[in-house]
């Protein structure tokens, strides 16, 4: 049996004249695309460009919800209410809701970023109020989560398909979580290392911790972050030797087609 797997970036981070990354070749390696919202980056006309380009190549959109904070990129951890974060998170998906049918295109599925993704891995509070706000603006979306993460089981419990995810460029502590970025060496820069890394993911369900240990991991998408230093070619070379070693690049959304 052919392995398959998902290959997705966060994209149309851009914000008026700064861009950031490369959307358009991104788009060209890709399966699935995590699509900025307004909330930590991008504006109406440079997300709306984003989806266009992915429309035309058949790549699956999802939400990249986030915190309200453009000024920490949505990497800063907030205290909110479930109130206002199931809110803040109805608002985000019908906004690129309504520039994908403007786009020609959907959402399907529904990645939160930053600090948003790490704090629901695991806090309940905060992970019940992004479920529901799926489930109310639309219960067949897909919750994209870190792999092994709580948040899967809290959200399939209450009805979400779930996907899970691992990072290509990230390292990983023992126990599955991903290395702080204000620790050194969580962000990985070698792309024939970080393709060969993920390789052994896709086809052993194994990852290297960042202390040398061998960490069991089921990955349904890998992910390579749009805003990282030699991004294009950190996913160009995993989607390479994925391709080479007989592992289909294709979204987890046509399979559940």
């Amino acid at each position: 049996m052919t392995a398959r797997i998902d290959l997705n970036s966060d994209l149309g981070e851009g914000y008026g004249a700064w861009t950031m990354g490369d959307d358009e070749a991104m788009l060209g390696i890709v399966s699935s695309a995590n699509v900025a919202c307004g909330f930590h980056a991008g504006d109406p006309k440079s997300i709306l460009a984003t989806l266009r380009e992915a429309a035309a190549r058949g790549v699956a959109i999802g939400a990249h919800v986030s915190y309200p904070d453009r000024v920490g990129f949505g990497r800063r951890p907030m205290d909110v209410t479930a109130a206002d974060l199931t809110a803040d998170v109805i608002y985000q998906i019908g906004a690129l809701q309504g520039l994908c049918r403007a786009a020609g295109t959907r959402v399907s599925y529904v990645k939160p970023h930053g600090a948003l993704y790490n704090t629901i891995a695991a806090d309940a509070r905060q992970g019940a109020a992004v479920i529901e706000a799926i489930r109310e603006i639309d219960p067949a979306l897909i919750l994209m989560g870190l792999a092994g993460a709580p948040i899967l089981t809290q959200a399939s419990e209450a009805g979400l398909a779930t996907v899970a995810e691992a990072f290509g460029d990230r390292a990983y502590t023992p126990q599955g979580t991903l290395v702080s970025r204000r620790e050194p060496g969580a962000v990985l820069h070698d792309p024939e290392a970080v393709a060969r890394r993920m390789l052994r993911l896709a086809t052993e369900g194994t990852i290297e911790a960042i202390d040398g240990s061998s960490l069991k991991l089921h990955a349904d998408s890998i992910c390579v972050h749009g805003d990282s230093a030699g991004a294009v070619a950190m996913a160009s070379g995993i989607r390479d030797i994925l391709v080479e070693n007989g592992v289909e690049i294709r979204s987890f959304t046509e399979r559940r087609a």
